[in-house]
């Protein structure tokens, strides 16, 4: 139970990654808000977890809101009486030729998957600090460390949070708080099938993605939910500013 008595967020926590990491969180102890758009899924993700025992809420939040942040933030601090994790793990992409990137789609890419997290950062701030022990985790990705045709609002919001992870590691390390990032290699989710079928390049592209790395297939949700928990557990107590790559070795 590495995380009794602690209170986390995790945002796009309905399905795939975030999912598996508010039902890792919750098995090790830890109350769970679920933050999500999809209001039917996160509900059904929610009352999983409470239905084998954990302790779990889910409000629906768009975390490109300034306004449905806090009140994302609130919630989760009146109903666990603090906020001891926060995990930005809300995401969007398409594979779109560049000559084809549409301003308007580069805008929801980097508003969903890098303004996001400074906003939910910045609202969960002033109750991390009230912990003894408070840990960001930024869910980032092998496309922050590596650039991709294709990709280019993706790998550059990537980008992005590896660097403001590391940035607001430094500021808030005296301050006890850890700031972390996980960098995911391809993760067989919704949000990957998605991104892939935006290629055209359907099962085949799948294959591609899972054969780029030196392990020969795709993560699975729960392989970085592991490595969310230990990043937010006490194990990594020494341990911020990191950009830890989850990939099979793609970027090895």
């Amino acid at each position: 139970m590495r995380l009794a008595g602690r209170a986390a967020i995790i945002t796009g926590a309905a399905n795939g990654i975030g999912r598996a990491v508010a039902e890792r969180f919750a098995a090790e102890g830890a109350a769970v808000l679920l933050a999500d758009v999809d209001g039917t899924a996160g509900g059904e993700a929610a009352a999983a977890i409470s239905a084998r025992g954990g302790r779990a809420e889910f409000v629906r939040t768009d975390v490109t809101d300034e306004s449905q942040v806090r009140t994302m933030i609130a919630a989760a601090v009146e109903r666990f009486g603090g906020l001891d994790v926060l995990v930005n793990n809300a995401g969007v992409g398409s594979f779109v030729p560049f000559d084809r990137l549409e301003p308007a789609a580069w805008d929801r890419i980097l508003a969903v998957n890098l303004r996001a997290v400074y906003l939910c950062c910045r609202q969960a701030l002033p109750h991390l600090r009230r912990s003894s022990r408070g840990v960001i985790v930024n869910v980032a990705s092998q496309s922050g460390l590596q650039g991709q045709a294709m990709n280019e609002p993706y790998c550059a919001s990537k980008g992005g949070v590896i660097l403001l992870t590391r940035s607001l590691a430094r500021e808030l390390a005296r301050e006890n708080i850890r700031v972390n990032c996980l960098c995911p290699g391809g993760t067989d989710t919704t949000l990957l099938r998605q991104f892939v079928a935006t290629s055209g390049s359907g099962d085949s592209g799948l294959a591609g993605v899972a054969g780029r790395a030196p392990m020969g297939r795709l993560a699975r949700p729960e392989e970085i939910a592991a490595a969310a928990l230990f990043l937010a557990s006490d194990d990594a107590s020494y341990v911020t500013g990191v950009a830890l790559p989850v990939d099979g070795g793609a970027t090895a």
